[in-house]
């Protein structure tokens, strides 16, 4: 079963989204998570992580601050907060099973959501 994420859309810079992941798969609430993204052209670049139990969390320095993950396992869905969008935060955004280390080392499940910065 893929993951399906949602709540991509076109925002101005300075502007906020939340994306979802909904994931069926297998211990959900037993495995780390991670949102990953890719820019056109660009290699997958990891984003942030969430522990097994959603106590811990994890960012790329590039959206420290501005990005926010939680994971709920009683709904097996995935979350990430984004305020204060810059341009560079477009990408196709994808979530998957994992922490940092290994988040990129495999092509992403499900067909991403897209995101779009941009005035």
């Amino acid at each position: 079963v893929r993951p399906v994420e949602s709540g991509g859309g076109l925002v101005q810079p300075g502007g906020s989204l939340t994306l979802s992941c909904a994931d069926s798969g297998f211990a959900f609430s037993s495995r780390h998570m991670s949102w990953v993204r890719q820019a056109p052209e660009k290699a997958l670049e990891w984003v942030a992580s969430v522990s097994p139990g959603g106590d811990t969390t994890d960012y790329a320095d590039s959206v420290k601050g501005r990005f926010t993950m939680s994971k709920d396992n009683a709904e097996n869905t995935l979350y990430l907060q984004m305020i204060s969008l810059k341009p560079e935060d477009s990408a196709v955004y994808y979530c998957v099973a994992g922490d940092r280390f290994i988040a990129t080392k495999s092509p992403p499940r499900g067909q991403g959501t897209q995101v779009i910065v941009s005035s």
